[in-house]
């Protein structure tokens, strides 16, 4: 199983982040047994990681400066009430629930309703950090979704109520207000930029409710993407976080942010060394945007986008793969009113350079709507630039669908790539659900020692374009495919119709 299937298997683990959800039950608990609960911490704290040492030999000076601005996070999730139902009145195990049944069944009258049983509130702890002396806070966005008060206790225990002010999901983000008699202790920015692997961090936060904790690792790797939202940009360390951490500051040796602590890897549930936290660059933009209330709106263009593989830019006469190849453009968007087209590879917006998909998704999402961007394109071997007016994320997405029509055509085999195909038969349209302007041709069956199985391609598919061109039905599609073997190119670049969306995948002759 490779890395990305492992931690796509565990990523429900990671994506819950690392706060703490806390029921009544466990929560009076903890506080009735708060002295053994801290004796048994102690006795299991664990120590930094093996080979990590401060700079002069101790991390108590950069702890000294950054601890009294972290704070904890509490976050009090309301309970929904059940709605009005027939039955006892009684807690369903009270001996006379059989009497009150049985007396409303025998006089054939209607059980009576119960009146609605408000659920259990529950809380959730978190970490954060003071970014302002006025008492500006920030946090994960989980940490406090869905709440229905929030409560932060500063680092000497002062307990303060929090108003949200703002908050985005999409990076994952929150700002919280508190009022206080004082000027707050406050940490600083760092520019996580400069970090490379290797570089020693600490972790602070409140793990498992015990109180504030510091962790001591290096960063493991840079640019981690969990496939949990479009600006994944993680940092990964293995200082130990674990539940209670979500939010915290992630800093440098110099007592900077350079992060927040936001999630964990794990397949038990407790740190296992792999954690992540959102670069400060990142977040500072962020911030600095939700400080001034409210969410925040995203630029969107409307288009569906892959990265462009060797195999990809040598069937389309790019130098070297870069860039994000647009395999659907959605109809009205503002792409499509830009005349963005499907198999264009977007190499830049906006004056930025596009060297993949995240680029692009970035980029889009940074410019407020309403904005008009340029957009760089390499259409069909040549350089071309149009003019995007920027719409909302809100805008409503369609999957785009063009067919034309054509009279079918017997089977066709493709011995190069391995691929068999056949037209799109009244059968075939029911067997695979396909719109009845539909057209292409349908892969009937794959070699699985070819180059086609090999690139993804499999039974079911439905070519719709080969090396940018529409093909109607098999015959056309196999006569594409020969002139662009016969052309010299390494490989062929098809546009795949599979389930709702649409995909471009380049086919290597050489592997066939």
């Amino acid at each position: 199983m490779s890395p990305m299937n492992i931690l796509r298997r565990h990523r429900v683990a990671a994506l819950l982040g690392a706060a703490l959800i806390i029921s009544p039950v466990i929560g009076s608990f903890a506080e009735s047994t708060n002295n053994a609960g801290l004796s048994n911490a102690v006795a299991t704290t664990q120590t930094p990681a093996a080979g990590v040492t401060a700079p002069n030999g101790s991390f108590a000076p950069i702890v000294a400066t950054t601890k009294p601005a972290v704070v904890t996070v509490t976050t009090m999730m309301k309970g929904q009430p059940d709605a009005m139902s027939e039955g006892s009145p009684f807690d369903g195990n009270s001996p006379f629930d059989d009497y009150f049944r049985q007396f409303f069944g025998d006089q054939g009258m209607p059980m009576p309703k119960t009146p609605p049983q408000r659920a259990p509130r529950s809380e959730a702890l978190g970490s954060g950090f003071i970014v302002g002396a006025d008492g500006t806070i920030v946090t994960n966005n989980h940490v406090v979704d869905g709440a229905s008060s929030i409560k932060v206790t500063l680092d000497d225990g002062t307990e303060l109520p929090a108003k949200l002010v703002g908050h985005d999901a999409k990076n994952d983000l929150a700002v919280l207000k508190i009022k206080a008699d004082k000027p707050l202790p406050t940490v600083k920015w760092g520019d996580s930029s400069k970090l490379m692997t290797g570089d020693q961090v600490l972790a602070i936060g409140n793990p498992f409710g015990i109180g504030t904790t510091v962790t001591a690792g290096i960063v493991s790797a840079r640019g981690r993407d969990l496939h949990s939202g479009p600006f994944d940009d993680f940092i990964q360390i293995d200082a130990p976080i674990n539940h209670g951490n979500s939010g915290g500051p992630l800093v440098d040796i110099h007592g900077n942010v350079i992060g927040i602590n936001t999630a964990i890897y794990s397949p038990n549930g407790g740190s296992v060394g792999v954690g992540f936290a959102i670069p400060s660059d990142q977040a500072q933009k962020v911030v600095a945007k939700l400080m001034k209330g409210g969410d925040i709106e995203y630029g969107y263009l409307g288009v569906q986008i892959q990265p462009v593989t060797p195999d990809v830019a040598g069937a389309i006469g790019l130098d070297h793969p870069a860039g994000a190849l647009v395999s659907s453009v959605t109809p009205g968007s503002p792409a499509a009113k830009a005349g963005i087209e499907v198999g264009d590879v977007i190499t830049g917006f906006g004056g930025q350079e596009i060297k993949d998909p995240k680029d692009l998704s970035r980029a889009v999402a940074d410019v407020p709507p309403g904005n008009k961007e340029t957009v760089d394109i390499w259409r069909k071997g040549k350089a071309v630039q149009v003019s995007a007016d920027v719409g909302r994320n809100t805008d409503e997405v369609q999957t785009a669908s063009n067919g034309e029509g054509g009279k079918p055509s017997a089977g066709q085999g493709v011995p190069s790539l391995g691929l068999g195909l056949t037209d799109i038969t009244p059968d075939i349209r029911q067997e695979l659900n396909l719109a009845d302007n539909q057209h292409g041709a349908v892969i009937e069956r794959v070699n699985p020692d070819k180059a086609a199985s090999a690139a993804g391609l499999q039974p079911g598919d439905v070519i719709i374009g080969v090396d940018q061109t529409p093909v109607k039905n098999a015959r056309q599609a196999n006569q594409a495919i020969a002139e662009a073997a016969k052309s010299g190119k390494k490989s062929v670049l098809l546009l795949v119709d599979r389930g709702d969306q649409q995909i471009f995948v380049a086919v290597p002759f050489a592997a066939g």
